[in-house]
Protein backbone atom coordinates (compact mmCIF):
# COMPACT_ATOMS: atom_id res chain seq x y z
CA UNK A 1 0.00 0.00 0.00
CA UNK A 2 1.89 3.24 -1.08
CA UNK A 3 1.53 6.54 0.85
CA UNK A 4 -1.73 8.37 1.13
CA UNK A 5 -3.72 5.44 0.14
CA UNK A 6 -6.64 4.27 2.53
CA UNK A 7 -7.14 0.85 3.78
CA UNK A 8 -9.88 -0.34 1.12
CA UNK A 9 -13.39 -0.64 3.37
CA UNK A 10 -13.95 -4.67 3.82
CA UNK A 11 -16.57 -6.21 1.40
CA UNK A 12 -16.30 -3.00 -0.73
CA UNK A 13 -20.14 -2.41 -0.04
CA UNK A 14 -20.13 1.13 -1.16
CA UNK A 15 -17.94 1.33 -3.98
CA UNK A 16 -15.71 4.61 -5.24
CA UNK A 17 -13.92 6.56 -3.34
CA UNK A 18 -16.22 7.72 -1.08
CA UNK A 19 -16.74 4.42 0.81
CA UNK A 20 -14.82 5.52 4.07
CA UNK A 21 -17.25 8.47 4.05
CA UNK A 22 -20.58 6.73 3.71
CA UNK A 23 -19.00 4.43 6.64
CA UNK A 24 -18.60 7.70 8.33
CA UNK A 25 -21.88 9.01 7.99
CA UNK A 26 -23.66 5.68 9.54
CA UNK A 27 -21.16 5.73 12.56
CA UNK A 28 -23.08 9.67 12.60
CA UNK A 29 -26.22 7.53 11.97
CA UNK A 30 -25.74 5.27 14.81
CA UNK A 31 -25.30 7.95 17.56
CA UNK A 32 -28.14 9.51 16.04
CA UNK A 33 -30.57 6.58 16.95
CA UNK A 34 -29.10 6.08 20.22
CA UNK A 35 -29.53 9.70 21.03
CA UNK A 36 -32.61 9.39 23.69
CA UNK A 37 -30.25 6.98 25.69
CA UNK A 38 -27.27 9.01 25.37
CA UNK A 39 -29.18 11.82 26.85
CA UNK A 40 -30.61 9.99 29.89
CA UNK A 41 -27.74 8.94 30.88
CA UNK A 42 -25.72 12.10 30.63
CA UNK A 43 -28.57 13.78 32.66
CA UNK A 44 -28.79 10.58 35.04
CA UNK A 45 -25.59 11.81 35.72
CA UNK A 46 -25.57 15.48 35.33
CA UNK A 47 -28.81 15.14 38.14
CA UNK A 48 -26.85 13.13 41.10
CA UNK A 49 -23.06 15.30 41.16
CA UNK A 50 -20.71 13.16 42.51
CA UNK A 51 -17.18 14.62 43.69
CA UNK A 52 -13.71 12.91 43.02
CA UNK A 53 -13.11 9.36 43.90
CA UNK A 54 -16.47 9.52 44.87
CA UNK A 55 -19.07 8.89 41.84
CA UNK A 56 -20.60 5.72 42.35
CA UNK A 57 -23.88 6.74 41.09
CA UNK A 58 -21.83 7.74 37.87
CA UNK A 59 -20.05 4.54 37.90
CA UNK A 60 -23.33 2.62 38.36
CA UNK A 61 -25.29 4.16 35.47
CA UNK A 62 -22.12 3.90 32.64
CA UNK A 63 -21.65 0.47 33.42
CA UNK A 64 -25.11 -0.62 33.52
CA UNK A 65 -25.39 1.14 30.07
CA UNK A 66 -22.82 -0.86 28.44
CA UNK A 67 -24.07 -4.03 30.16
CA UNK A 68 -27.56 -3.55 29.05
CA UNK A 69 -26.50 -2.39 25.23
CA UNK A 70 -27.67 -4.90 22.55
CA UNK A 71 -27.00 -7.58 21.93
CA UNK A 72 -26.75 -8.85 25.00
CA UNK A 73 -22.97 -9.11 26.05
CA UNK A 74 -21.47 -7.07 23.13
CA UNK A 75 -19.55 -5.13 25.29
CA UNK A 76 -17.04 -7.26 28.16
CA UNK A 77 -17.33 -5.01 30.89
CA UNK A 78 -14.91 -4.35 33.52
CA UNK A 79 -16.15 -2.42 36.97
CA UNK A 80 -14.35 -1.13 39.86
CA UNK A 81 -11.03 -1.46 37.28
CA UNK A 82 -8.43 -0.17 39.47
CA UNK A 83 -10.29 2.49 41.33
CA UNK A 84 -13.66 1.96 42.86
CA UNK A 85 -15.43 4.40 40.27
CA UNK A 86 -13.39 3.61 36.82
CA UNK A 87 -14.56 0.88 34.93
CA UNK A 88 -13.40 -0.46 31.30
CA UNK A 89 -15.57 -1.30 28.92
CA UNK A 90 -14.10 -3.55 25.50
CA UNK A 91 -15.63 -4.43 22.26
CA UNK A 92 -13.64 -6.29 19.76
CA UNK A 93 -14.47 -6.89 15.74
CA UNK A 94 -15.39 -10.35 15.23
CA UNK A 95 -13.25 -13.32 13.56
CA UNK A 96 -10.04 -12.09 14.51
CA UNK A 97 -7.29 -14.48 14.88
CA UNK A 98 -4.90 -15.49 17.08
CA UNK A 99 -2.03 -14.20 15.03
CA UNK A 100 -3.91 -10.86 14.38
CA UNK A 101 -3.06 -7.75 16.65
CA UNK A 102 -5.81 -5.40 16.65
CA UNK A 103 -5.49 -1.83 16.62
CA UNK A 104 -6.74 -0.14 20.24
CA UNK A 105 -8.37 2.78 20.65
CA UNK A 106 -9.56 3.97 23.07
CA UNK A 107 -12.52 6.57 24.21
CA UNK A 108 -12.09 8.50 27.59
CA UNK A 109 -15.41 9.53 30.16
CA UNK A 110 -14.69 11.68 33.09
CA UNK A 111 -17.97 12.13 35.54
CA UNK A 112 -16.91 13.82 38.70
CA UNK A 113 -18.11 17.16 39.31
CA UNK A 114 -17.21 20.32 41.45
CA UNK A 115 -18.10 20.86 44.88
CA UNK A 116 -21.68 23.29 45.69
CA UNK A 117 -21.97 24.02 42.24
CA UNK A 118 -22.50 20.29 40.82
CA UNK A 119 -21.81 19.66 36.88
CA UNK A 120 -19.96 23.14 35.98
CA UNK A 121 -17.65 21.75 33.86
CA UNK A 122 -19.84 19.61 32.24
CA UNK A 123 -18.53 16.30 32.79
CA UNK A 124 -21.45 14.35 32.37
CA UNK A 125 -21.33 15.55 28.93
CA UNK A 126 -17.88 14.17 28.63
CA UNK A 127 -18.76 11.08 29.37
CA UNK A 128 -21.40 11.13 26.70
CA UNK A 129 -19.38 11.82 23.99
CA UNK A 130 -16.74 8.73 24.69
CA UNK A 131 -19.86 6.90 25.18
CA UNK A 132 -21.09 7.99 21.82
CA UNK A 133 -18.54 7.83 19.67
CA UNK A 134 -17.61 4.64 20.87
CA UNK A 135 -21.38 3.17 20.19
CA UNK A 136 -20.82 5.34 16.66
CA UNK A 137 -17.51 3.91 15.88
CA UNK A 138 -18.60 0.21 16.86
CA UNK A 139 -22.15 0.17 14.55
CA UNK A 140 -20.03 1.67 11.83
CA UNK A 141 -17.76 -1.97 11.79
CA UNK A 142 -20.33 -4.52 12.78
CA UNK A 143 -22.17 -3.40 9.95
CA UNK A 144 -19.48 -4.16 7.61
CA UNK A 145 -20.86 -6.32 4.63
CA UNK A 146 -17.52 -8.18 4.91
CA UNK A 147 -15.06 -8.68 7.68
CA UNK A 148 -14.04 -5.72 9.10
CA UNK A 149 -10.08 -5.35 10.48
CA UNK A 150 -8.68 -6.07 13.68
CA UNK A 151 -9.85 -3.42 16.08
CA UNK A 152 -10.53 -3.00 19.24
CA UNK A 153 -12.83 -0.37 21.10
CA UNK A 154 -12.32 0.74 24.35
CA UNK A 155 -14.07 2.90 26.47
CA UNK A 156 -12.27 4.14 29.82
CA UNK A 157 -14.09 5.77 32.47
CA UNK A 158 -11.70 7.59 34.50
CA UNK A 159 -12.63 9.78 37.60
CA UNK A 160 -11.49 12.28 39.84
CA UNK A 161 -10.05 15.09 36.68
CA UNK A 162 -11.04 17.64 38.81
CA UNK A 163 -9.20 16.33 42.00
CA UNK A 164 -6.28 13.72 42.65
CA UNK A 165 -5.69 12.58 38.81
CA UNK A 166 -7.80 9.67 38.08
CA UNK A 167 -6.21 9.15 34.78
CA UNK A 168 -2.84 9.72 36.51
CA UNK A 169 -3.91 6.18 38.94
CA UNK A 170 -4.88 4.52 35.83
CA UNK A 171 -1.80 4.60 33.99
CA UNK A 172 0.49 3.71 37.06
CA UNK A 173 -1.80 0.61 36.84
CA UNK A 174 -1.37 -0.27 33.04
CA UNK A 175 -4.41 0.78 32.36
CA UNK A 176 -3.59 2.32 28.93
CA UNK A 177 -0.69 0.09 28.22
CA UNK A 178 -1.23 -1.65 24.33
CA UNK A 179 -3.84 1.57 23.34
CA UNK A 180 -2.75 2.88 19.99
CA UNK A 181 -4.72 6.41 20.28
CA UNK A 182 -7.08 8.29 22.98
CA UNK A 183 -9.94 10.41 22.05
CA UNK A 184 -12.12 12.50 24.54
CA UNK A 185 -13.97 16.09 24.70
CA UNK A 186 -14.36 18.94 26.79
CA UNK A 187 -16.78 21.63 26.99
CA UNK A 188 -15.69 25.16 26.56
CA UNK A 189 -17.62 28.17 24.98
CA UNK A 190 -15.89 27.59 21.76
CA UNK A 191 -14.98 24.86 19.44
CA UNK A 192 -10.95 24.31 19.02
CA UNK A 193 -9.08 21.17 18.35
CA UNK A 194 -6.45 22.17 20.94
CA UNK A 195 -6.16 24.36 23.52
CA UNK A 196 -3.22 24.77 25.45
CA UNK A 197 -3.61 22.89 28.88
CA UNK A 198 -0.86 24.10 30.50
CA UNK A 199 1.23 21.69 33.82
CA UNK A 200 -0.29 22.27 37.43
CA UNK A 201 1.37 21.36 40.70
CA UNK A 202 -1.39 21.50 44.19
CA UNK A 203 0.08 22.39 47.54
CA UNK A 204 -1.84 22.03 50.98
CA UNK A 205 0.16 24.29 53.50
CA UNK A 206 -0.42 24.04 57.37
CA UNK A 207 0.59 26.64 59.91
CA UNK A 208 0.80 25.53 63.41
CA UNK A 209 1.17 28.36 66.54
CA UNK A 210 0.50 28.67 69.97
CA UNK A 211 -3.44 29.36 70.95
CA UNK A 212 -4.41 32.72 73.37
CA UNK A 213 -6.81 35.06 75.06
CA UNK A 214 -6.31 37.38 72.41
CA UNK A 215 -7.63 40.27 75.07
CA UNK A 216 -6.26 39.40 77.73
CA UNK A 217 -2.41 37.84 77.14
CA UNK A 218 -2.31 38.31 73.62
CA UNK A 219 1.77 38.00 73.61
CA UNK A 220 1.64 34.35 74.88
CA UNK A 221 0.36 33.48 71.48
CA UNK A 222 2.02 32.46 68.27
CA UNK A 223 -0.68 33.81 65.56
CA UNK A 224 -1.01 30.89 62.66
CA UNK A 225 -3.36 32.81 60.84
CA UNK A 226 -1.25 35.73 60.96
CA UNK A 227 1.47 33.38 58.62
CA UNK A 228 -1.64 32.60 56.35
CA UNK A 229 -2.62 35.89 55.67
CA UNK A 230 1.59 37.36 55.27
CA UNK A 231 1.96 34.06 52.61
CA UNK A 232 -1.73 35.22 50.91
CA UNK A 233 0.12 38.34 50.43
CA UNK A 234 3.08 37.23 49.84
CA UNK A 235 2.42 35.05 46.67
CA UNK A 236 0.56 38.06 45.59
CA UNK A 237 3.70 40.50 45.72
CA UNK A 238 5.25 37.48 43.57
CA UNK A 239 2.95 37.85 40.88
CA UNK A 240 4.76 41.62 39.69
CA UNK A 241 7.71 38.86 39.23
CA UNK A 242 5.60 35.56 37.69
CA UNK A 243 5.86 35.35 33.70
CA UNK A 244 2.58 35.96 32.27
CA UNK A 245 2.45 32.27 31.22
CA UNK A 246 2.33 31.53 34.89
CA UNK A 247 -0.81 31.06 37.58
CA UNK A 248 -1.30 30.59 40.84
CA UNK A 249 -4.55 30.98 43.08
CA UNK A 250 -5.43 29.50 46.32
CA UNK A 251 -7.87 30.00 49.33
CA UNK A 252 -7.29 29.70 53.48
CA UNK A 253 -8.91 26.64 54.21
CA UNK A 254 -8.87 27.36 57.73
CA UNK A 255 -8.49 30.64 59.39
CA UNK A 256 -8.92 30.12 63.18
CA UNK A 257 -12.44 29.46 65.19
CA UNK A 258 -13.19 32.49 67.27
CA UNK A 259 -11.88 36.22 67.31
CA UNK A 260 -10.80 36.16 71.25
CA UNK A 261 -8.25 33.25 70.65
CA UNK A 262 -5.36 33.60 69.45
CA UNK A 263 -5.64 30.85 66.09
CA UNK A 264 -2.91 27.86 66.82
CA UNK A 265 -3.48 26.52 63.05
CA UNK A 266 -4.06 27.41 59.70
CA UNK A 267 -4.94 25.68 56.18
CA UNK A 268 -3.85 27.10 52.71
CA UNK A 269 -4.48 25.04 49.60
CA UNK A 270 -2.72 26.63 46.57
CA UNK A 271 -2.48 25.65 42.74
CA UNK A 272 0.36 26.87 40.41
CA UNK A 273 0.33 26.48 36.94
CA UNK A 274 3.14 26.90 34.20
CA UNK A 275 3.32 25.90 30.15
CA UNK A 276 5.64 23.16 30.77
CA UNK A 277 6.90 20.95 33.45
CA UNK A 278 10.22 22.48 32.90
CA UNK A 279 8.72 25.38 34.20
CA UNK A 280 6.45 24.51 36.96
CA UNK A 281 9.39 23.27 39.83
CA UNK A 282 10.55 27.32 39.54
CA UNK A 283 7.37 28.94 40.20
CA UNK A 284 6.75 26.29 42.86
CA UNK A 285 9.99 27.27 44.57
CA UNK A 286 9.46 30.86 44.64
CA UNK A 287 6.26 30.12 46.06
CA UNK A 288 7.48 27.58 48.92
CA UNK A 289 10.04 29.93 49.65
CA UNK A 290 6.98 32.45 50.08
CA UNK A 291 4.96 30.28 52.57
CA UNK A 292 8.51 29.70 54.66
CA UNK A 293 8.74 33.65 54.96
CA UNK A 294 5.35 34.01 56.63
CA UNK A 295 6.40 31.12 59.07
CA UNK A 296 9.65 33.10 60.10
CA UNK A 297 8.34 36.25 60.57
CA UNK A 298 5.06 34.67 62.78
CA UNK A 299 7.20 31.85 64.58
CA UNK A 300 4.84 29.59 63.47
CA UNK A 301 5.77 25.85 62.38
CA UNK A 302 4.74 25.23 58.33
CA UNK A 303 4.01 22.12 56.60
CA UNK A 304 4.31 22.03 52.94
CA UNK A 305 3.00 18.76 51.14
CA UNK A 306 2.01 18.91 47.55
CA UNK A 307 -0.56 17.17 45.95
CA UNK A 308 -0.14 13.13 45.02
CA UNK A 309 0.04 13.81 41.71
CA UNK A 310 1.79 16.63 39.31
CA UNK A 311 -0.94 17.11 36.05
CA UNK A 312 0.89 17.53 33.10
CA UNK A 313 0.75 20.03 30.01
CA UNK A 314 -0.96 18.08 27.04
CA UNK A 315 1.19 17.18 24.20
CA UNK A 316 -0.67 18.23 20.51
CA UNK A 317 -0.74 15.72 17.82
CA UNK A 318 -0.96 17.79 14.54
CA UNK A 319 -2.13 15.37 12.32
CA UNK A 320 -4.91 13.87 14.27
CA UNK A 321 -5.82 17.21 15.18
CA UNK A 322 -6.02 18.33 11.03
CA UNK A 323 -8.06 15.41 10.66
CA UNK A 324 -10.81 16.50 13.71
CA UNK A 325 -10.96 19.71 12.56
CA UNK A 326 -11.87 18.17 8.57
CA UNK A 327 -14.24 15.82 10.04
CA UNK A 328 -15.97 18.31 12.44
CA UNK A 329 -16.01 20.99 9.18
CA UNK A 330 -18.02 18.29 7.63
CA UNK A 331 -20.33 18.50 10.12
CA UNK A 332 -20.56 22.32 10.39
CA UNK A 333 -18.59 22.72 13.62
CA UNK A 334 -16.68 26.30 13.05
CA UNK A 335 -13.45 26.05 14.90
CA UNK A 336 -11.23 28.80 16.03
CA UNK A 337 -8.64 30.24 14.06
CA UNK A 338 -5.05 29.52 15.16
CA UNK A 339 -4.69 33.03 15.60
CA UNK A 340 -7.88 33.32 18.13
CA UNK A 341 -6.47 34.91 21.11
CA UNK A 342 -7.54 31.80 23.39
CA UNK A 343 -5.07 29.73 21.46
CA UNK A 344 -2.04 31.64 22.68
CA UNK A 345 -3.10 32.00 26.59
CA UNK A 346 -2.93 30.17 29.13
CA UNK A 347 -5.72 27.30 29.57
CA UNK A 348 -6.19 24.63 32.68
CA UNK A 349 -5.36 22.05 33.49
CA UNK A 350 -6.20 18.07 33.27
CA UNK A 351 -4.59 14.72 34.21
CA UNK A 352 -5.32 14.25 30.07
CA UNK A 353 -2.04 15.81 29.81
CA UNK A 354 -0.61 12.71 31.77
CA UNK A 355 -2.12 10.62 29.18
CA UNK A 356 -0.94 12.68 26.30
CA UNK A 357 2.67 11.50 27.85
CA UNK A 358 1.82 8.13 27.45
CA UNK A 359 -0.13 7.24 24.46
CA UNK A 360 -1.02 9.47 21.24
CA UNK A 361 -4.71 11.13 21.70
CA UNK A 362 -6.49 14.29 21.41
CA UNK A 363 -8.57 16.45 23.96
CA UNK A 364 -10.51 18.67 21.63
CA UNK A 365 -13.02 21.73 23.19
CA UNK A 366 -16.71 22.15 22.25
CA UNK A 367 -19.33 24.82 22.36
CA UNK A 368 -22.53 23.49 24.06
CA UNK A 369 -24.83 26.04 23.35
CA UNK A 370 -24.18 28.97 25.80
CA UNK A 371 -21.61 31.64 26.47
CA UNK A 372 -21.59 30.75 30.12
CA UNK A 373 -18.37 30.39 32.17
CA UNK A 374 -16.92 27.00 32.94
CA UNK A 375 -17.21 26.63 37.18
CA UNK A 376 -19.86 29.06 37.66
CA UNK A 377 -23.76 28.19 38.01
CA UNK A 378 -24.80 28.97 34.83
CA UNK A 379 -22.57 26.31 33.08
CA UNK A 380 -23.73 23.91 35.30
CA UNK A 381 -27.14 24.50 33.74
CA UNK A 382 -26.07 24.68 30.56
CA UNK A 383 -24.33 21.13 30.84
CA UNK A 384 -27.96 19.67 31.56
CA UNK A 385 -29.70 21.65 29.21
CA UNK A 386 -31.26 20.27 26.08
CA UNK A 387 -29.70 22.37 23.89
CA UNK A 388 -26.30 20.40 24.94
CA UNK A 389 -27.61 17.42 23.51
CA UNK A 390 -26.98 18.96 19.86
CA UNK A 391 -23.40 20.25 20.16
CA UNK A 392 -22.14 16.91 22.32
CA UNK A 393 -23.50 14.28 19.79
CA UNK A 394 -22.17 16.20 16.80
CA UNK A 395 -18.70 16.29 18.78
CA UNK A 396 -19.07 12.48 19.33
CA UNK A 397 -19.53 11.96 15.97
CA UNK A 398 -16.68 14.16 14.83
CA UNK A 399 -14.46 11.76 17.34
CA UNK A 400 -16.23 8.39 15.80
CA UNK A 401 -15.20 9.42 12.27
CA UNK A 402 -11.67 10.52 12.97
CA UNK A 403 -11.36 7.08 14.57
CA UNK A 404 -12.39 5.52 11.47
CA UNK A 405 -9.36 7.73 9.60
CA UNK A 406 -7.13 6.03 11.63
CA UNK A 407 -8.32 2.43 11.63
CA UNK A 408 -8.86 3.15 7.13
CA UNK A 409 -5.68 5.46 7.01
CA UNK A 410 -2.64 3.55 7.65
CA UNK A 411 -0.43 6.82 6.49
CA UNK A 412 -2.39 8.96 9.16
CA UNK A 413 -1.59 6.34 12.07
CA UNK A 414 2.20 6.36 11.31
CA UNK A 415 1.63 10.71 10.53
CA UNK A 416 -0.09 10.44 14.50
CA UNK A 417 2.80 7.96 16.18
CA UNK A 418 5.48 10.25 15.01
CA UNK A 419 4.08 13.23 15.65
CA UNK A 420 3.70 11.95 19.31
CA UNK A 421 7.52 10.89 19.18
CA UNK A 422 9.00 14.42 18.27
CA UNK A 423 6.73 16.03 20.74
CA UNK A 424 8.39 13.68 23.39
CA UNK A 425 11.18 14.05 22.34
CA UNK A 426 10.85 18.12 22.50
CA UNK A 427 9.41 17.73 25.60
CA UNK A 428 12.28 16.13 27.04
CA UNK A 429 14.74 18.55 25.28
CA UNK A 430 13.03 21.31 27.22
CA UNK A 431 12.86 19.94 30.01
CA UNK A 432 17.00 18.97 30.16
CA UNK A 433 17.71 22.36 29.17
CA UNK A 434 18.91 24.89 31.21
Amino acid sequence: MGPGEERPVEGGAFGGASELELLKLHAADCIDKAASRLGALSHAIWSKPELAYAEHHAHGVLTRFFQCEPPAASWMVQPHYHLATAFRAEWETPGVQVSQSPLHLGFLCEYDALPGIGHACGHNLIAEVGVAAALGLKGALEDLPGPPPPVKVIVLGTPAEEDGGGKIDLIEAGAFKNLDVVFMAHPSQENAAYLPDVAEHDVTVKYHGKASHAAAYPWEGVNAVDAAVLAYNNLSVLRQQMKPTWRAHGIIKNGGVKPNIIPCYSELIYYFRAPSMKELPVLTKKAEDCFRAAALATGCTVEIKGGAHDYYNVLPNKSLRKAYIENGEKLGIEFISEDDAVLNSSSGSTDFGNVSFVVPGIHPYFYIGSDALNHTEQYTEAAGSQEAQFYTLRTAKALAMTALDVIFKPELLERIREDFKLKRQEEEFLNRAE
